[in-house]
């Protein structure tokens, strides 16, 4: 799947209400910029299915090739969700053989304390380069591309 158009929102799980049918949730989010709503379907991923809850620190990704509502606060349809503890920042996009994202922003140096897994939580075996990666991190040296050891990489198979 390509994930080159899905944008990123980080923020606070300020409020959770019931969507337009019982299977969906609006997650109301406060960002660094203002408030933001979320819709959360059952099509959208939770990485390790948490329930998600008020107060939570989250990073979602919507497709931002999809048609949004003009309405306020700004409203998009939730591909993916992930809680993040503080300060951890997350990234996703197609990572090459030297593990470089493809649009430059970063470089993973793996460590043996990388958690490199599957969709499912499984242990990633094989070089995770080439593939699409979500990647959870801290911080980043100032080179550029910007370097970073990651905790967690989840390798978005194929058939994921």
């Amino acid at each position: 799947m390509d994930y080159s158009s899905y944008r990123k929102i980080i923020g606070v799980i300020h409020n959770i209400q019931v969507g337009e049918s019982c299977c969906t949730q609006m997650l109301t989010v406060r960002t660094g910029e203002g408030m933001v709503n979320l819709i959360v379907s059952g099509d959208t991923v939770v990485i390790d299915r948490v329930r998600l809850r008020r107060g939570m620190r989250i990073a979602a990704f919507y497709d931002g090739n999809l048609p949004v509502p003009a309405v306020y606060p700004p409203r998009y349809q939730a591909e993916i969700v992930t809680v993040l503890r503080r300060n951890q920042d997350v990234a996703l996009g197609y990572f090459d053989e030297n593990l470089t994202a493809a649009d430059q922003s970063l470089t993973l140096n793996l460590s043996p304390m990388t958690n490199v897994e599957t969709m499912n939580g499984q242990r990633f075996l094989c070089s995770p380069g080439n593939s699409d990666l979500l990647v959870y991190y801290t911080s980043t040296t100032r080179s550029l591309p910007p370097q970073t050891t990651p905790q967690r990489v989840i390798v978005l198979c194929a058939g994921d």
